[in-house]
Parts: structure tokens; sequence; C-alpha cells
């Protein structure tokens, strides 16, 4: 059966996919119902507060699902939410078995899934493909067991290191391809962060430039921003309309600024200060939990990657190096801050995936916690 078991999972898993970019703060979930050797009913979670994938995978099934296998690759819910639990569904629709990918993180559920199946005599396979079910939903993992969400650190640069030349020039070092490509990480994800300077010097937009109808959705736009410098003007703030600017600030940052800002729809956060008198990184993201997000990306330049990166709070990298030598001993590098004194305390890399983007090599990385 362990064969039998793994298609389905990938079938579950490869549904599941569907709902990247649109289920957050829930898990992205698909569901597989077979029987006979045939699939019966399939089903994926499209967003916050709409069925889940089992109730999907049950009403295509219908009366069929009774003593029927039903594959899913996170462990049906046993709570109440904004929508019925599902592993009661489960039971009255009369499955037989469930093979699931992993156990829910959710300390609401945590097992309480499976204990509820299996107490109505449903068969209970957990651990198929747990792995990648894990990757899958590592966002959601993340943020159920630490409260913190994934994150990416993403930069271009030259393939001598630079961000940006000595004037400040960056447009544009990575390609088009890459470009786009960028785009619809966006789109993918709930949050882009940058800092104040970043935001200053380039006055970005942070929005999915995707055309219709692949784009997904904007993300949060997220500005660190001790001093709330931001400009009523900006491209940031002029956005601010449909709720996703957000300022993150410190806690004695000017009250007649947040009030000119409020003003325009920004979300003035704030929060303690670091000992450079910046927002606390990790309170910035755990305020970010709190609107929802589960995965973000840092964009931002030198100091504020860096701040990130020294407290342990990326995750994962992706760099594009375009065929470019820019040089200049005062060009911008991604990575500035106070760095670290010696080679044995720098951030280790590990799994490396090298792949082309246009004329561009992106390289992928996940930080090493060892």
């Amino acid at each position: 059966m362990g064969a039998e078991h793994e298609r389905y999972m990938k079938r579950a898993l490869e549904l599941a996919g569907f709902g990247r970019g649109r289920t957050s703060p829930n898990p992205m979930v698909g569901c597989v119902i077979v029987k006979g050797g045939a699939v019966i009913g399939e089903g994926w979670h499209h967003g916050a507060g709409l069925p889940h994938a089992e109730v999907e995978a049950l009403r295509a099934a219908g009366e069929d699902a009774r003593g029927a296998t039903l594959y899913v690759n996170l462990e049906p819910c046993s709570h109440q939410g904004r929508t019925p639990p599902c592993a009661p569904a489960v039971v009255r629709a009369g499955v037989a078995a469930v093979v699931a990918g992993m156990t829910d993180p959710n300390p609401q559920v945590a097992g309480r899934g499976f204990d509820l199946l299996r107490s109505n005599g449903v068969n209970v396979v957990s651990g198929v493909l747990e792995s990648e079910c894990l990757k899958l939903n590592r966002g959601f993992v993340k943020v159920m067991t630490k409260g913190l969400p994934f994150a990416t650190l993403k930069s271009a640069m030259t393939l001598d290191g630079k961000t940006a030349s000595q004037t400040g020039d960056s447009k544009w070092i990575s390609s088009g391809e890459s470009r786009a490509r960028v785009h619809r990480m966006r789109g993918e994800t709930d949050a882009v962060i940058v800092g104040a300077t970043t935001m200053l010097k380039d006055d970005p937009a942070l929005t999915s430039r995707v055309p219709d109808p692949e784009k997904i959705k904007d993300p949060f736009r997220v500005v660190i921003d001790d001093q709330l410098l931001t400009p009523p003007g900006s491209n940031f703030a002029r956005l601010a309309g449909d709720g996703k600017t957000v300022i993150i600030t410190t806690e004695t940052a000017p009250a007649d600024r947040e009030a000119e800002l409020a003003r325009l729809g920004c979300r003035v956060i704030r929060v303690a200060s670091d000992a450079a008198g910046r927002p606390e990184p990790e309170a910035a993201l755990r305020k970010l939990v709190e609107l929802g997000a589960l995965n973000v990306i840092i964009e931002g330049g030198g100091t504020l990657n860096f701040s990130f990166l020294s407290a342990g709070l990326i995750d994962d990298v992706m760099i594009f190096i375009a065929p470019r030598l820019l040089g200049g001993r005062e060009a911008v590098t991604f990575l500035e801050g106070a760095g670290f004194e010696s080679v044995a305390e720098s951030v280790s890399l590990k799994n490396i995936r090298v792949s082309l983007s246009g004329p561009d090599i992106v390289v992928e990385a996940e930080i090493d916690r060892v």
C-alpha cells in the first residue's frame, strides 16, 4: 500500500498547491477520496472562510464516500473556526480510512482530529510524504510552533556582489525575467518588507504586477520606519486605500506623522526599539502574524537585511545574480550593518539550488541552523 498511498498523497499535495497565496492564515490543503481503486472526489481549500478541502472532496464524492479512503496532506481539523470542523464531517460521511501527510501543528488540533476519527472506527495512517507536506506549509508550521512567519531574504546583485552603484543607481541590475518572477512571488506571499532608506530612495509600490487573470493578490506592503519618514505622497502611502500598507515604527515616533499617515489609510504599528533605536525585528514579524501573515519576503537594504539575519529570523535566501561587474568601494551590498566579527560566526547555508532566470543566476538556499 505504500506506493499507492504516496501516489494519492502526491495528488493531494498538487491540489493543495492550487491554494498558494490564497489561504493565509490557513494552511494549504488538498484532498482525494478513493474507492475501489478509482478517485471519486477531490477538493482543495480556496481561502479562509471557505469550505475546507475535505468538505469539497466529500461533496464531490457524495454517498459513494461511504467505505472509501480519504487522502489529505494535513490532519483533519476537530475544532470550530470560521467553518465547521472536518473530522466529524468525515465520520458522518462513513469514510473507512484516512491517510494523512502530517499532524496539524495547530495546538487546537495537534492529534485531536486523528483521535476523533479513530474513536469513531476510522482507520488512520499518518506521515505519508511527511517532509513534502511540511515543506508545502512551512509558513503555517512556523507560525503555529514559534509564532513567527517563514521569512525569505531576497536580493538582486551583480556578480561582484553590488546591489547598487556608488551613486545609488540600481535600475535595473536583474533581468526582466527575474523581475517578473519576483512579482509572481509577491502574489504568493503575505507581506513584503523594506526599510525606510529603500522606501525613500526607490519609492517602491511593492505590489504584485502580474497581469490578470494570473495575479493572485497584492501582499501587505511593509516598511520598517523608526521616525515615520514615509512621505504622504509616496507610492507606498498612495496605495494605502486597500488596507495593505503597513508602517512599523517605534514607540517614540512622532504622533503628528502617525496621524497624517493614518488618515491616508496606512496601518501604523508601534513596537519596541532595538539597540540601534529601530523597530525590533522579531516584534515586527509577530505583528505581521497578527495580520494573518504566514510567509514574508525581506527586500530591504543591507542594514535591514543584516538586522533580520543576525537576529536569526531568516529561514531561506533567494539571490538573483546578474552577469554584470559594477565595482566601487562605496557601492552598496545586500548585507551591511555591523557584520559578523569572524567567519566562524557567519551564517551557513544548506540545500543550495542553482537555476537560471533569463541571463541571471538564481541561488536559493536554506539557513543552516545546526
